[in-house]
């Protein structure tokens, strides 16, 4: 399995951050890594809602259906999963007084049949885009 996590200060307040990550649809606004992110049932965004991501890894788009596993005031938990992966993302949440929310983005993904061979050489890569998403997502959240 390859885990990656990366802490950081977002610039608006706690609840706002988590009703912007909850909808996992606007992934493809700040994870560098998605090319679309589409919501495929209806309601309102609760555990169990899904979306199917369109995604480009090493030159190759996949497909993953993530579902929102859970949702508490501080931490939202998403798993996607295909023939290939599973993948666990994990955001939690500190309010500060008087400083920006503090985000944790947690990302683990475990491969499937003769993928787990190739974990050895992706890691670099995947921790090349946490390194991304840290930089990318408060920005795109205080544009917001």
């Amino acid at each position: 399995m390859i885990t990656v996590e990366r802490s950081f200060l977002v610039g608006v307040p706690l609840d706002v951050l988590v009703t912007y990550l909850e909808d996992f649809g606007h992934a493809a606004e700040w994870d560098p890594g998605t090319l679309r992110c589409d919501r495929i049932d209806g309601g309102p965004v609760r555990p169990g809602a899904r979306w199917r991501n369109t995604s480009r890894f090493r030159g190759r788009t996949t497909q993953l259906v993530y579902r929102l596993a859970s949702r508490e005031p501080q931490r939202l938990v998403f798993v996607g999963e295909n023939k290939t992966v599973t993948a666990t993302d994990v955001m939690r949440f500190e309010a500060r007084p008087a400083d920006p929310t503090r985000m944790t983005y947690t990302a683990s993904l475990r491969f499937k049949g003769l993928a787990r061979f190739a974990e050895p050489f992706l890691r670099r890569e995947f921790e090349g885009l946490a390194d991304k998403v840290a930089e990318r997502l408060p920005a795109v959240v205080r544009a917001r």
